[in-house]
């Protein structure tokens, strides 16, 4: 199929472009700059995506040069990746300004494209917006960003449902991988191969960790299905649902086989939890049936062979999905205790 990709530039949407062409997918990706303005790790992104998908240079999501483009050339699906996120930490973030960055011309956009043959559209979520999970009620977004990409879905849900386009929304929760900008795993593969013992300050709180290439194998997946018509409305796959000492840990090992480093780990006795803890989510609608994350994981291998072999010990299937957000324990300052509110949670979602 023709699919017209947004933020394809970004780490997962690199890893998410190169997944779908490997699935024998036409991929079109715009840039909002000429190619030869990218630069660093953003312009080795754009290299790598270019090895994958034709560049459209100078446009933005909605502006003229991109209804230009949708008006002159058939689409199957429009996967809509990009957004603003710039300052998306602080809480200045531009709510308003992104979601007309986000959604400009969607109307006129989406009605051009159906015209010319548009299947579906895909629009990415993310584990920052509200209603994303499980856990007490209500589920505000983490941020403004995380509220700027909930209205964003809403504008487009509107907009698709008013063109007669089939909708699926793809939820991303926290990948990791090659192309990756400078955080946990790039911190620690740094730190060991300075010959230095890397140092992970707050072990306890809960991740779901999810390695970017076998994130970009289910987006191709959920594509797939939702042309279909039996994709769910919503999805979002699965990664390592645990500790974020134990992820280190899993880290350390795995990279020990494949580098001979030594990658060794110093887990601070961790007595403070800043992370709100209101804010406790997990979503794990599909893993009710397996005992465990590490036997869930392993559950997902087993149905997935191919992911599985290729990329152990990173292993993540289609048909399961769990977004757990940071937990504390609401006592502050005891560990046991906060591992035992972590377990609480996901005894109630139905994980363990």
């Amino acid at each position: 199929m023709k699919v017209l990709l947004t933020g394809g530039s970004s780490f997962s949407g690199l890893w998410i472009a190169t997944a779908l062409a490997e699935a024998g997918h036409e991929v079109t990706a715009p840039l909002l700059r000429p190619r030869e303005t990218y630069d660093g790790l953003r312009g080795r992104r754009v290299e790598a995506l270019a090895r994958v998908a034709r560049l459209e240079p100078g446009m933005a999501f909605g502006d003229d040069a991109f209804r230009a483009l949708v008006s002159r050339e058939p689409f199957d699906v429009l996967c809509h990746h990009g957004a603003r996120v710039e300052g998306y930490k602080e809480l200045t973030f531009d709510v308003a300004g992104a979601l007309a960055d986000n959604t400009r011309n969607i109307g006129p956009v989406l009605a051009a494209m159906a015209e010319r043959g548009l299947q579906a559209m895909i629009g990415t979520g993310s584990v920052f917006e509200s209603d994303e999970g499980a856990g007490e009620t209500p589920r505000e977004a983490f941020s403004p960003y995380g509220l700027s990409k909930r209205l964003t879905h809403e504008v487009i849900r509107f907009w698709a449902r008013h063109a007669g386009v089939r909708l699926g929304k793809f939820v991303i929760a926290n990948p990791f991988g090659p192309f990756e900008e400078p955080r946990f795993c790039a911190y620690l593969m740094k730190t060991w191969a300075a010959g230095k013992v890397a140092a992970v300050n707050t072990p306890a709180y809960l991740r779901d960790n999810i390695h970017v290439g076998l994130l970009g194998r289910a987006y191709a997946g959920y594509l797939d299905d939702i042309v279909a018509g039996r994709g769910a409305e919503r999805f979002g796959p699965m990664g390592y649902v645990e500790s974020q000492g134990q992820f280190a840990e899993r880290f350390a090992n795995a990279m020990r086989q494949r580098t001979g480093l030594a990658c060794e780990l110093a887990l601070a006795d961790q007595r403070e939890f800043a992370e709100d803890p209101e804010q406790q989510r997990v979503d794990v609608e599909a893993c009710r049936s397996v005992q465990g994350p590490e036997v869930a994981v392993r559950h997902v291998a087993a149905q997935h062979p191919v992911g599985a072999e290729q990329h152990q010990p990173f292993v993540v299937g289609t048909d399961a999905r769990v977004h757990p957000e940071p937990l504390r324990d609401q006592a502050r300052g005891d560990e046991r205790r906060h591992q035992q509110a972590v377990a609480s949670v996901l005894q109630r979602s139905g994980v363990w």
